[in-house]
């Protein structure tokens, strides 16, 4: 099994957040919120938790058209190209980007409806203390949906995977897919975090060759 090796907790340079945004995640952003929409019971408001440059929450609003969102991250080159790509897609209105830690967030318990997020599990060094405060500040009754990478068990695996999503992508883009990869965590880590949370292990499943999800109502 390979060894989880962390990256930057904030991918925070110029370079970073340009390559990242020009990466086509159109599909996994768009079967992402279609899968939230199946389940989510339309309680708000929502809480996009690492946010990145905001394609998940313009996402959700092309495919709902009555959604409001906060959306936070660490970034501040992240959020300034979402705040960019937020006005383009004419959603300034029903999208509010804020510079917040998902470890320490500033929201009172039970604030949101709903906590969604996607990808930032496998940049924080301890992810139960953000996965402590997503739980926190969602309200009783509330959704919690998370997706991120899981880890390969072995390196070659890693390079197909690599080869396969973003083979056509420039060599910045594919080192840091692989080293995402290398940070993400395994199914069985994620479900030990999950139980520790409080949380049944089988609300965590193995949703694509790459990609963990978990869902849950808050109780």
């Amino acid at each position: 099994m390979l060894e989880r090796q962390l990256e930057p907790e904030v991918m925070d340079s110029a370079e970073e957040a340009h390559d990242y945004d020009a990466m086509d995640h159109s599909s996994v952003n768009r079967v992402f919120v279609m899968d939230f929409l199946a389940i989510w019971d339309g309680r708000g408001p929502l809480l996009d938790v690492g946010t990145g440059t905001a394609q998940i929450p313009i996402e959700f609003c092309r495919q709902h058209k009555d959604a409001q969102i906060t959306a936070i991250d660490m970034a501040e080159h992240m959020l300034a190209i979402g705040r960019q790509n937020v006005r383009h897609a004419g959603f300034a209105n029903r999208i509010r980007l804020e510079k917040q830690d998902a470890k320490a967030l500033s929201y009172s318990d039970g604030a949101f409806g709903a906590v969604i997020s996607n990808s930032i599990i496998h940049h924080i060094p301890r992810p139960g203390d953000c996965i402590a405060e997503m739980v926190r500040v969602c309200a009783q009754g509330g959704t919690i949906f998370v997706r991120d990478l899981m880890r390969p068990p072995e390196e070659q695996t890693l390079q197909l995977i690599v080869k396969a999503y973003a083979g056509n992508a420039s060599a910045h883009q594919k080192q840091m897919f692989a080293e995402s990869l290398h940070a993400a965590l395994t199914l069985d880590e994620i479900r030990e975090l999950v139980a520790e949370a409080g949380f049944s292990t089988e609300t965590v499943d193995a949703t694509s060759d790459r990609h963990w999800t978990w869902f849950a109502v808050k109780e």
